[in-house]
């Protein structure tokens, strides 16, 4: 019974190139490692620019090889298509691309060996409901509304001819689209910032007019504020004047 030897990489898509540790691996079964690696880099090549999970299982007797090309996740996928670096935080608020649908079947055809769906329009429906969690437009709108169209045959032609290229003028249409859509949600947060700020000087009490009487420090006695058109005292001496002695009567002549 023949024998197989699993062998894991990490290659760039479609630039798989030699290094020790394959040579090490392959090198004992004399398998033929150029030849290896041309075959890795034909079936990555979509995967241009992306770190990609391979698996070699090498028939020890046949010498055959059978190549499985993993996939990044549908996220990395858009966000690589859209040279995105990171999803938006606030997607209902936050909107940073706008997809064309032939982008969508692009990544539909690299995940089609990792997913359940058996068509390739069911396919794009799933990658566009993963663009809402991301910030991402698809064709100007939300997946829901997306998926409604999608239903209803407006893109059956590019499905079925599975195009994947998107033209200078769409995309252009896509980018304005986009701005339309970020200047929408910005005159909203902008409302509901006043609004919320509203509220809350509506709730702050109000300072009785005039300036805040001094607050007496620890130990210090607060005087009284004078009443209004009541003379000022006369100030009061600090310390009492010593009482003076008596004068003696004159004593009678005898």
């Amino acid at each position: 019974m023949s024998k197989k030897e699993k062998i894991d990489m990490m290659v760039e898509g479609g630039a798989a190139k030699a290094d020790a540790s394959l040579s090490q691996k392959l090198g004992p079964l004399k398998i033929n490692i150029p030849d290896v690696l041309k075959k890795v880099n034909e079936k990555t090549s979509a995967f241009k620019g992306m770190k990609i999970p391979v698996k070699l299982f090498v028939n020890t007797q046949t010498k055959d090889v059978e190549i499985q090309v993993g996939t990044p996740p549908v996220s990395e996928l858009l966000k690589h298509e859209l040279k995105l670096e990171k999803g938006s935080g606030t997607p209902n608020k936050e909107k940073l691309a706008n997809i064309a649908i032939e982008q969508l079947i692009k990544i539909a055809k690299m995940k089609q060996d990792a997913m359940l769906e058996r068509t390739l329009k069911d396919a794009v429906k799933t990658i566009a409901g993963s663009c809402n969690s991301l910030g991402i437009l698809v064709e100007g709108t939300d997946s829901h509304a997306f998926t409604m169209d999608v239903n209803g045959g407006k893109y059956d032609s590019l499905l079925q001819q599975e195009i994947t290229t998107v033209s200078a003028d769409k995309m252009h249409h896509l980018q304005a689209q986009l701005t339309q859509v970020q200047e929408h949600l910005r005159k909203e947060a902008e409302k509901a910032k006043a609004e919320a700020e509203a509220v809350a000087a509506a709730a702050t009490p109000q300072a009785a007019p005039g300036a805040p009487a001094e607050e007496a420090k620890p130990g210090e006695k607060k005087e009284a504020a004078p009443v209004a058109g009541a003379k000022p005292e006369a100030g009061k001496p600090e310390a009492k004047t010593a009482a003076k002695p008596e004068a003696k009567a004159p004593e009678k002549k005898k």
